[in-house]
């Protein structure tokens, strides 16, 4: 196997375990666990699956699916961001769906890994890649991205659960 195909099988692999263990953390939160955070500068649960749903649109869905970016990062922070807990497990299961298929399609057409898919694309805002990234960095930004912002919900679920059941 060569390096761009194994690269490609690590992040699907990781994507693929985020996706199950930030699944069951969600599905053994109450709703009022959703909107709940731990300071009134901290981010709650819905605050941290609106970002990760927000950056899995605004630099995959626009070139996976050439859909405008209509994000609203703003937003995304809101202190007291309504969400119930079906909306934060779709939009979780949304986001890492997006993500996968996107390494799928690589994993197909390894070549891409060095394309720069943002190049005739709108200047992207709110972002730590720029328009001539590659995909390899993109995707290389969005497993630390996800990861980072997986872990904090995992951890807001276990203060707010005190022990979850891991399957």
């Amino acid at each position: 196997m060569d390096i761009a195909m194994e690269l490609i099988e690590s992040m699907l692999v990781k994507f693929r375990s985020e996706k199950k263990w930030t699944l069951q953390a969600l599905e053994q939160c109450n709703p009022e666990d959703i909107t709940w955070s731990p300071t009134v500068e901290s981010n709650s649960i819905a605050n941290l699956v609106a970002h990760i749903s927000g950056a899995v649109h605004s630099r995959i869905e626009t070139i996976l699916l050439d859909i405008p970016d209509t994000r609203d990062r703003e937003r995304e922070f809101e202190r007291g961001l309504e969400m119930t807990k079906e909306q934060a497990i779709t939009m979780t299961r949304d986001a890492f769906d997006i993500l996968i298929q996107y390494l799928e399609r690589l994993q197909s057409n390894p070549e891409l890994l060095m394309a720069q898919p943002f190049l005739n694309l709108p200047p992207l805002t709110y972002s730590q890649v720029n328009n001539e990234t590659t995909a390899l960095n993109l995707m290389i930004a969005m497993v630390r991205e996800v990861h980072y912002h997986t872990g904090q919900i995992i951890y807001a679920a276990k203060i707010r659960k005190g022990k979850l059941v891991w399957q």
